[in-house]
C-alpha cells in the first residue's frame, strides 16, 4: 500500500450562516481545498461526503452527497454519503485515505458539511436526540448523568434556558472525573478559558474573544460544573481535505514541499467495560494502535486537536491521549501545558468550544488545523517546529463512552 498524503484544504467560517445553503457551504470548503493543491474537480477519483443532521434539519435523508458536489462538477466519480454522528467527517477522512491505499485512484475528496442553526429551537436541539439509541434514549442520558452522583450540584447552576442533553452527560462524565480524580471546576474553566484565547487568532472560528478563568467560572451555567463558555455551540460549516497518494504526486504535478503525510488513522467503536476503567476506553485504545502504526508516541506529538464539545471532554482526550496519567488533565491545564507555547498545545484552532462544532464538518476541521499548522501556515497562532500532530474526534454516545472515535496522526 501506498503512502498517503494530505494535499490540499479548504474550511469555511463555522458560525450560523441563515443565508447558506448545505450546496454553497460545501462548495466554499472543495473549492478552496482544490485551489490549495492547484486541482481541478475532474481529477478527483471518489469523494466521500459527510454529514449527520440534513436529513433531520432539512428532510434530505438520502443522496446528500451526491446533490451537494454535482453542481461543482464531481459527478460521474464514486461519491460516499458517511454518517457517524459528530466523527462523521473524520471517518469520511479515513474512508477516503483507505480508498486511495485499496488501489483505487490516486486523488480522493474528503468533505464534511453541516446546517445546525435554526429559529426552531426545539428542532435545533433535537437534532441531537439520535445520538444515542432512541429506543431507550432518555434512560441512557439519566445513566450517563448520573455518573457523578455523589458530588453536589450547587444551587442556581442549572440553566433555566433549553439546552442539549447531551450536556447533562457530559455533566455526569465531569463530576465522575471529579469524584475520581479531585479535578475541579477551576480547572475544567482553564481548558475553556485557553481555548478562548487561542480562538482570537483563529479568522474562521466562531467565538474569537478570550476569556479570563474567572470570567469563565461566573458565566451563566448549563449544568454543574459547566458553563457556557466551557461547551461548543450550535455552528454551521463545512471542512474538505484532498488526499493523494505518492504516485499521484507525481503524475499530478503537486507540490510535495506541501504535502503532509498521513502516518496513521485508526477508528474504534466503543465496548461495554467498567466506568472506571479509563485504559479500554475506546479513544485510548485507538490512540495506542495509532501511535504503533504511526512508528511514533505521544512524547513525538508537537500539537493535537481533540474534541472538547464540553471541557471536560479535552481534559479525558488528553489523558486517553498519554499526554498526561489519568487524573492530571485537570492540573496539567491550569498549569498551562497545553496552551500555545506549553508542554503540547492542544486545540491551537480554538477547539469546538471556540471554532465552533458543525457536527458534521468538525473531523475535517481538525484536519485543516493540523496541516496549516504542519506547513508553518498557522501565522499568529503557529507552533514552531510542528513535525507531527493528531486529531482525536468522537462521536455520539452508546454504553458508557463514545459510540465511535478516531485517531489520525499526520507529519512531515
Amino acid at each position: 500500500m501506498q503512502d498517503v498524503y494530505v494535499v490540499g484544504v479548504g474550511m469555511t467560517p463555522f458560525g450560523k450562516f441563515r443565508d447558506k445553503s448545505i450546496k454553497a457551504l460545501t462548495r466554499e470548503a472543495v473549492s478552496a481545498a482544490l485551489e490549495d493543491v492547484g486541482l481541478e474537480a475532474r481529477q478527483l477519483d471518489g469523494a466521500f461526503f459527510s454529514n449527520a443532521v440534513q436529513g433531520h434539519m432539512e428532510g434530505q435523508h438520502m443522496i446528500r452527497g451526491e446533490i451537494a458536489l454535482r453542481e461543482m462538477g464531481i459527478q460521474g466519480i464514486p461519491v460516499v454519503n458517511v454518517e457517524n454522528a459528530c466523527a462523521s467527517a473524520s471517518t469520511g477522512f479515513k474512508l477516503a485515505v483507505d480508498f486511495l491505499k485499496a488501489g483505487n485512484g490516486h486523488c480522493c475528496l474528503a468533505v464534511g458539511a453541516e446546517k445546525m442553526y435554526s429559529e426552531d429551537r426545539a428542532l435545533m436541539f433535537s437534532a441531537f436526540d439520535s445520538g444515542w439509541d432512541v429506543s431507550v434514549g432518555m434512560e441512557v442520558a439519566r445513566r450517563l448523568a448520573n455518573l457523578g452522583r455523589g458530588v453536589e450540584e450547587p444551587p442556581g447552576s442549572r440553566s433555566t434556558k433549553p439546552y442539549s442533553a447531551f450536556m447533562d452527560v457530559y455533566a455526569g462524565f465531569a463530576r465522575l472525573h471529579m469524584k475520581t480524580f479531585g479535578t475541579t471546576q477551576e480547572q475544567f474553566a482553564a481548558v475553556a478559558a485557553k481555548n478562548h484565547a487561542h480562538s482570537v487568532h483563529n479568522p474562521l472560528a466562531q467565538y474569537r474573544s478570550a476569556m479570563s478563568v474567572e470570567e469563565v467560572l461566573v458565566a451563566p451555567p448549563i449544568t454543574f460544573p459547566l458553563t457556557l463558555p466551557m461547551c461548543a455551540p450550535i455552528s454551521d460549516g463545512a471542512a474538505a481535505a484532498v488526499v493523494c497518494t505518492a504516485e499521484g504526486l507525481q503524475r499530478l504535478g503537486i507540490d510535495a514541499r506541501r504535502a503532509i503525510r498521513v502516518k496513521a488513522s485508526v477508528l474504534r467503536s466503543g465496548t461495554d467495560r467498567d466506568p472506571e476503567d479509563v485504559r479500554k476506553h475506546l479513544t485510548r485504545v485507538a490512540a495506542l494502535e495509532a501511535y504503533e502504526k504511526a512508528g511514533l508516541g505521544p512524547e513525538d506529538m508537537s500539537l493535537a486537536e481533540v474534541h472538547d464539545a464540553t471541557a471536560v471532554g479535552e481534559v479525558i482526550q488528553i489523558e486517553n491521549l498519554g499526554f498526561v496519567a489519568f487524573g492530571e488533565g485537570g492540573p496539567a491545564s491550569l498549569r498551562g501545558e497545553t496552551k500555545i507555547g506549553g508542554r503540547i498545545p492542544v486545540n491551537t484552532s480554538g477547539g469546538l468550544e471556540s471554532k465552533g462544532h458543525p457536527v458534521g464538518a468538525t473531523g475535517l476541521g481538525q484536519i485543516y488545523e493540523l496541516v496549516i499548522q504542519l506547513r508553518g501556515e498557522a501565522d499568529a497562532r503557529q507552533v514552531e517546529g510542528a513535525t507531527n500532530a493528531i486529531a482525536e474526534n468522537g462521536g455520539g454516545l452508546h454504553g458508557i463512552e463514545e459510540a465511535v472515535a478516531c485517531v489520525t496522526i499526520l507529519g512531515r
